[in-house]
């Protein structure tokens, strides 16, 4: 009876700008070497696409490639200055929802860092489309700028799921959640309050929260502390660059991008163009990358042999590349480290502690719009942001004067977040161009009307342009707004 054949995967290959296309042949070369059935679909983005006038970076073909193959390996994409709309590599994680951005952070056999021997051995699970990388911003004056910071209830929750289970399917004991909460009480906050509700889901693994500035330096200070991290986006872009710090640098950082539809896989380093062509570049962080890849595909005996042939290379330090060689060694080419690796096949590292690796089951979460309903919502109030540089000691007195026939009552002006209309505390803020007015009901439970917010911003634009509005909602009796310094 024949041996069945290995089911063949179709993935799209998209081999980037700079160093891009010698690691990844280098790459495809070890997968190839260790008889791993792929059928690869070259497709392009980044500098050359934005070169041909496409401001996202990536080509129609490559999206179509992507939808049908629903898994990608990437190399690095140039973001360009002066020109292009947009990050290539953010338009295709929001392109395919690859809401979990998953970052390993290991000590890795031969490569020396002031932290080697500390077993260093964690997981950072970064939200990866929503928060400020929502990229919402807009200048309200010249100099005013704003960005909306965006953190949703099923993304959190996404994530949140995504982060416990990878500690399961990786057999780890502890997942922190790092926030901002005791600052954003209602974005940060609303994320580890979600992250608390998913724990009880999970009980046999420990949940725990930090603040994330305590976080970044418990990181330096004590890193082995650590089993999974899960972070709303901005938190987690800048933690997992600093985690990669502690095992050598971002040369060493693999990726993967998951998502419920499509999944991409990607070294996080630049492109590197100062070396491209040379055979200089370190491809460990893009063939790791695929170790990540091959387990979430399910290929989980070729991942350990990909990956234990890498950790040989290492562990001898026979063959590396000019960011490896040090210590009186002689550094080799990408080819040579390729070659290396696929003479290591087979082979298992001598003193590095083997993890046993199952499959990462995704999360299911509602794709329903509405996940939060409240009984009661009123309106009953709102904020407009104009630009002026009157002083709110005397705009203040001139709005009262103008919306008194009108069902509300202006409560303050606030600068930057801080009250200086009526300003009864004496706060010194430095003025800018640009102050938000909080309107409030007159009555306590009236709600405020369209039609009132519609005069309100006639009359006020006829003294100050409005440039941005806000309503304050009460949501089941609570307040769906923050105060600001000062404000009762």
């Amino acid at each position: 009876m024949s041996a069945k054949k290995p089911s063949r995967h179709e993935i799209t290959v998209i081999p980037g700008d700079g160093i891009g296309p010698e690691v990844m042949n280098a790459v495809r070369s070890v997968l190839q070497a260790a008889e791993v059935a792929i059928d690869w679909d070259e497709q392009l983005a980044g500098a050359e696409v934005f070169k041909k006038g496409v401001g996202s970076g990536v080509l129609p073909e490559t999206i179509a490639s992507i939808r049908r193959t629903k898994c990608a390996l990437k190399g690095p994409l140039e973001t360009p200055v002066g020109f292009g709309e947009k990050s290539a590599n953010v338009t295709l994680r929001k392109f395919f929802e690859t809401y979990g951005n998953i970052r390993p952070v290991r000590e890795l056999p031969g490569i020396r860092t002031p932290y080697s021997g500390r077993g260093i051995d964690f997981i950072v699970v970064r939200e990866n489309v929503e928060d400020l990388y929502a990229g919402i911003e807009y200048l309200q004056t010249p100099g005013v700028a704003q960005a909306l910071k965006l953190v949703t209830r099923k993304g959190s929750e996404k994530i949140c799921r995504l982060a416990f289970e990878i500690a399961r399917a990786e057999g780890r004991k502890k997942v922190t959640c790092a926030t901002k909460a005791n600052i954003l009480k209602f974005t940060e906050g609303l994320f580890k309050r979600v992250f608390e509700e998913v724990s009880k889901d999970y009980p046999e693994i420990v949940a725990e929260h930090q603040i994330v500035d305590n976080c970044a330096h418990q990181m330096v200070m004590r890193p082995e502390q650590f089993d999974v991290l899960v972070m709303t986006n901005m938190n987690g872009d800048i933690l997992s660059d600093l985690a990669s710090a502690l095992i050598g640098g971002l040369g060493f950082a693999p990726s993967a991008n998951l998502g419920d539809g499509a999944s991409i896989f990607e070294a996080v380093h630049g492109s590197a163009p100062q070396i491209a062509g040379k055979d200089m570049a370190n491809p460990t962080a893009l063939l790791h990358s695929s170790v990540l890849m091959l387990r979430h595909l399910g290929e989980m005996k070729a991942a350990d042999s990909v990956e234990n042939a890498l950790l040989v290379t290492l562990e001898e330090g026979k063959i590396l590349t000019p960011d490896m060689a040090g210590g009186g060694r002689e550094p080799s080419g990408t080819k040579a480290f390729a070659k290396e690796v696929i003479k290591n096949l087979g082979s298992a590292p001598k003193a590095y502690p083997k993890r046993e690796y199952k499959k990462v089951i995704m999360p299911k979460v509602s794709h329903d719009a509405v996940m939060v309903v409240a009984k009661e919502t009123r309106p009953m109030g709102v904020d407009i942001f104009v630009a002026t540089a009157i002083d709110p000691a005397v705009l203040g007195p001139s709005v009262e004067q103008m919306i008194a026939d009108l069902p509300v009552r202006l409560t303050q002006i606030s600068n930057r977040g801080a009250k200086v209309y009526p300003n009864d505390l004496g706060v010194e803020a430095d003025p800018v161009d640009c102050a938000r007015l909080r309107f409030k009901v007159a009555h306590h439970g009236d709600t405020l009307s369209d039609k009132d917010i519609a005069q309100i911003l006639l009359r006020v634009g006829a003294q100050a342009p409005w440039v941005h509005v806000e309503k304050l909602y009460k949501y089941d009796g609570v307040a769906g707004f923050t105060k600001d310094q000062g404000e009762d």
